[in-house]
């Protein structure tokens, strides 16, 4: 993409997902996701009402005068943003092309993150590691990486989600809060999901197009796989064909319901024929409460 198309691409999406970061995610955000505890900061007069298992004894004692410790939550974190930018994110028939809507998702999560002093990486993978954007702050750092949502171009078009989790796990050695944003067109990477969970605090956001989960009965029609580059015929009217379909969408739902749910992290499903903002807010209130 040229330089100036690019850059107002980036000021478009700035405008839109920082306000609705700052407008509508800020307080829900700080809300779902805590800091590392709390740390001290200062000591103070008691007053009525005090916690009395806060009272400083040393500073009591010494001043004759009852004195408590004040804490503070250490709100700064770390947030990682995990974006397929496999092949099959180039698919779109309802509504919005998959990549765009992580994009913007993305987006959204890292303004809503600098908003809140903490700091963001990136790691872009495909069914290798295409990129990785170390963890910083600052609105500067965030345009950089709206920049390469937009503009990043990966060498593989498989995936390999088992893959990026292990990456993740290797590279950020502090507990982090890490967003992994994808179709969820893998297998094979619950057991990396389970130990990961452990150090990390992971959400998964699944993006999808209803186009792949029915095929409307068209005929004979021809189909290119976006991960492998084959191509192939289909006759989208033969009912046996349609059942083969359906079987296989029934049995992927069913495998990562049960692959969510034994790492125990939050799943969220996104349409890309529907608004991000409700899915996003419901995350947030879940964990909050």
């Amino acid at each position: 993409m040229e330089t100036a198309a690019l850059l107002r691409k980036v000021r478009k999406i700035e405008i839109k997902t920082r306000g609705l970061s700052q407008q509508l995610f800020t307080g829900q955000y700080h809300s779902a996701f805590k800091g590392r505890g709390m740390a001290f900061t200062e000591v103070r007069e008691y007053q009525y009402g005090d916690d009395i298992r806060n009272i400083d004894w040393n500073v009591t004692a010494r001043l004759n005068h009852p004195y408590v410790k004040v804490f503070e939550e250490e709100r700064e974190m770390t947030v990682m943003l995990l974006i397929d930018v496999s092949g099959s994110g180039e698919f779109g028939a309802y509504g919005r092309i998959k990549e765009e809507m992580m994009t913007e998702i993305a987006a959204v999560l890292a303004f809503s993150a600098i908003t809140n002093n903490d700091k963001v990486g990136v790691i872009f993978f495909s069914d290798q590691m295409e990129k990785f954007i170390p963890p910083k702050k600052g609105r500067a750092h965030i345009l950089r990486i709206i920049r390469e949502l937009i503009d990043f171009r990966p060498e593989n078009q498989g995936t390999d989600i088992s893959m990026a989790l292990k990456y993740l796990r290797n590279v950020i050695k502090k507990r982090s809060v890490a967003f992994v944003i994808s179709d969820f067109q893998d297998k094979d990477f619950g057991d990396a999901l389970n130990i990961v969970s452990r150090k990390h605090d992971l959400i998964c956001l699944r993006v999808y197009d209803k186009r792949e989960k029915e095929i409307p009965p068209l005929g004979l029609m021809r189909f290119r796989d976006a991960e492998t580059g084959k191509s192939y015929w289909i006759d989208t009217s033969d009912k046996t064909m349609q059942k083969r379909i359906n079987q296989w969408n029934k049995e992927h739902d069913t495998f990562l319901d049960e692959v969510f749910s034994m790492a125990g992290v939050d799943r969220v499903e996104i349409s890309t024929d529907k608004d991000y903002v409700s899915p996003l807010r419901q995350l947030f209130r879940k964990r909050s409460h």
